[in-house]
């Protein structure tokens, strides 16, 4: 039998097989005796467990008067039996799986009687968590951080949950054939929802109505205009600069049926991003909504665009308020009289190809360009519209986020592909006019950010709150303190809060059985490991130069697994591969590197906790400190600057605050600089707080300590520096004083 300390290493290296049981379960059982926590969840339960999982690994488990017995071959009438192959045993004793993921993921199968499975799952999770804690301490001085696991009250939910999932027959939906198959893709999703149910709703705006067949027969006017006179093909890129409204769900589904990709421009970017954005986007058409198109045309001359890209400038009008420019061909009138059968193109579409670039600004930088795939859509419907959110032909949609953002395509509109449920959209998110919306819409689910939940929540109380259509919502950033709150005011049954991105690579969880207070549950490979937050590195091993995984309960790096060799992320390569760790756990792995920190709560399940590194959320978008600090920087007093995300009480995300070094003692031209930033920044980028200081205090290596800055934040009772701020509706930073800075902690301005 290996030596405990041959045990211990193979557990935390994975390299557990079969003939290693007898000695990893002498350790199990004497984990379990000296635990007072788990000697108090056995004491009064006695079972006899067997494991069958190959003619050399037959094993069981006794808890008998508080103490857990092992013992290797058959056993005569268990309680219950466990049946599961080689592989799955191993991922359970080496702690990477735990038996609710194996019953769900059909990898185990049990008899026998389901309490005694539902205590030793929740014993079995306690004895691997200590194991877990044990050997950190012997790779690591550092201190474990602030931990919270799923209560017993949440892990017998899990269990009642998945025993139901499993029961449930699966979903017939004519939308939704068997998964899907290497010619498919969105155009073809869409052809099929016109051809089964062509008087069925598709999609509805303001006082407007769309079936399956009208929405198809739009969509193939786009599609069939840009191919046959446009002579776009597949592989090219198309700019589509327009706010939510009908006429870009055509383009990107019409682009989409001949294999173009639609270049989606955050519709609030403005000068260098916007300028940015579209150059990335190598576009040889352009896409313009007449609400925009003020905007394209400030900074269409620093475009550096091609004659043959001139001419491909097309006029989308919206309520013909603002004359067509010249040289730009209006849309609406070209496609008119456009054939609206369904282009030949459709059939050669591959799951695998790009339909979109959605902008994202990862972690530093300006935003660039990630890829989404057809699989990336159809996924998601299969995924979230059948398996999670379980849409039906009877849901509508209400899709609140703007179409460019991934939480609109690959949640909201994604779910209306998998259902084959209508769409519901607003040009722009309006809070006091969302529960009409849904009412008018009959709205039974909707997408979020953290911040729609939390300007709903914010509204003043109505007596009809909870009167209204909405049963379920699904998205991402929902805080923990008004959770419950918000469920039982609105009478929404299921919060589907979920983690994930645009970017390929990253873990994407979902609350998909109903607990509260947690992103989920993920299938995919992924690890948490310890992180410094002041020295802005993960924790490594002090012997190995691994990282090391976090305690139970603990937060950290959330980290993907991936393959190096076909791993991709954005359309720039040099920007994917800065996201990747490398030799993490063993020599030449490779992990994704999330950018955030997340709790490991229990069962494969997790909440958020933070986003690290140079970049924070505001309003619902990345800000990039990066791209904040390079506009700051080129402001002719500033000096030196250091952009962070700073909390609001009673707000989502991260407020934006800068810190500066100005060139010369000089009264600082804050108006100028303002204009400056309003200039060159979207609105949600522009900082709220500006602090002055006479200099930076910096590492050996010259780096800003920035984690020393973000701490002390605006504190006005702790900071003698000149701090301004600037408030809502103003149109100037206005000197923080300590009255201004007791009515922010107090959420009298509402930001």
């Amino acid at each position: 039998m290996p030596m405990k300390d041959d045990i211990w290493k193979k557990i935390d290296e994975d390299t557990l097989t079969v003939s290693d049981i007898p000695a990893y379960y002498e350790l199990y059982c004497e984990i379990a005796h000296t635990s007072t926590e788990i000697q108090e969840d056995i004491k009064d339960w006695n079972a006899n467990i067997y494991f069958e999982c190959g003619d050399n690994a037959d094993h069981w488990l006794k808890i008998q008067d508080g103490t857990l017995h092992f013992g290797q071959g058959k056993i005569s009438n268990p309680d219950v039996t466990y049946q599961m192959q080689e592989d799955a045993a191993l991922r359970l004793l080496s702690g990477e799986s735990d038996t609710l993921f194996e019953i769900y993921g059909g990898n185990l199968s049990i008899s026998g009687n389901p309490p005694d499975t539902d205590n030793f799952g929740w014993i079995d999770e306690h004895i691997k968590g200590e194991i877990r804690r044990q050997l950190n301490r012997k790779k690591t001085d550092a201190i474990p951080g602030n931990t919270y696991t799923l209560s017993k009250e949440d892990y017998l939910k899990l269990t009642a949950a998945i025993r139901l999932a499993l029961a449930e027959p699966p979903q017939d939906s004519q939308a939704y054939p068997e998964m899907w198959g290497e010619d498919d893709s969105i155009g073809l999703r869409m052809e099929h929802r016109a051809q089964q149910n062509p008087d069925k709703i598709a999609l509805l705006y303001e006082d407007v109505t769309f079936t399956n067949k009208e929405l198809n027969e739009w969509i193939n006017r786009y599609a069939n205009y840009f191919l046959n006179e446009v002579e776009l093909k597949k592989g090219d890129v198309a700019v589509v600069f327009v706010e939510n409204r009908p006429e870009i769900l055509f383009a990107i589904f019409g682009m989409a049926k001949i294999g173009v990709i639609s270049s989606l421009i955050n519709t609030r970017q403005r000068e260098n991003p916007l300028i940015h954005s579209i150059k990335h986007s190598e576009a040889k058409a352009f896409l313009i909504g007449e609400e925009l198109v003020d905007a394209f045309e400030e900074v269409k001359s620093r475009l550096e665009l091609t004659e043959k890209q001139q001419s491909m400038l097309f006029f989308i009008t919206d309520k013909n308020e603002k004359e067509m420019p010249k040289d730009y061909i209006n849309l609406n009138e070209a496609i008119k009289d456009v054939d609206t059968h369904n282009p030949p193109t459709t059939k050669d579409i591959s799951v695998m190809d790009p339909y979109s670039y959605i902008f994202t600004s990862g972690t530093t930088g300006l935003p660039k360009a990630a890829i989404i795939t057809n699989l990336h859509t159809i996924g998601s419907a299969f995924y979230w519209g059948k398996e999670v959110v379980k849409m039906t032909p009877d849901d509508t949609v209400y899709i609140t986020t703007p179409l460019f953002h991934s939480n609109a395509i690959n949640i909201g509109l994604a779910a209306a592909l998998g259902g084959d449920s209508a769409m519901a959209i607003r040009r722009k998110f309006s809070a006091s006019n969302f529960w009409k919306d849904a009412r008018k819409f009959n709205a039974t689910f909707f997408n979020y950010v953290g911040e729609i939940c939390r300007y709903l929540y914010n509204q003043p109380p109505r007596d009809d709150d909870a009167d209204n259509p909405i049963v379920k919502c699904a998205g991402n950033g929902i805080k923990n303190e008004f959770w419950m709150d918000f469920k039982k005011r609105f009478g929404i049954e299921r919060i589907i809060e979920q983690y994930g991105a645009t970017e390929m690579g990253i873990p994407n969880f979902a609350n998909r059985f109903n607990l509260d207070c947690t992103v989920g549950i993920t299938f995919s490979e992924y690890s948490i490991v310890k992180y410094d937050v002041d020295r802005d590195e993960p924790i490594k091993d002090k012997k190995t130069g691994c990282m090391i995984k976090v305690d139970p309960g603990e937060a950290g790096l959330l980290l993907g697994k991936i393959d190096i060799d076909t791993f991709y992320m954005y359309k720039d390569g040099k920007a994917s591969k800065k996201k990747v760790f490398r030799n993490v756990f063993k020599t030449d792995d490779a992990w994704l590197n999330t950018g955030d920190l997340i709790r490991d709560i229990g069962f494969r399940h997790a909440q958020f906790v933070d986003r690290l590194g140079d970049t924070f959320r505001w309003h619902a978008e990345n800000v990039s400190t990066e791209e904040v600090e390079n506009v700051v920087n080129s402001f002719e007093q500033v000096e030196l600057s250091c952009a962070y995300g700073v909390i609001i009480p009673g707000t989502e995300g991260r407020a934006g605050m800068v810190s500066i070094v100005k060139k010369e003692d000089e009264e600082f031209n804050l108006k100028g600089f303002l204009n400056h930033l309003k200039q060159y920044l979207p609105d949600y980028a522009v900082p709220i707080f500006t602090r002055f200081q006479d200099e930076f205090e910096t590492t050996a290596t010259d780096k800003v300590q920035k984690v020393k800055i973000k701490n002390e934040g605006y504190d006005r009772n702790k900071l003698d520096d000149p701090l301004y701020v600037l408030l809502p509706g103003s149109s100037e930073y206005t000197s923080l004083t300590p009255e201004i800075y007791e009515e922010i902690l107090k959420g009298s301005y509402r930001y």
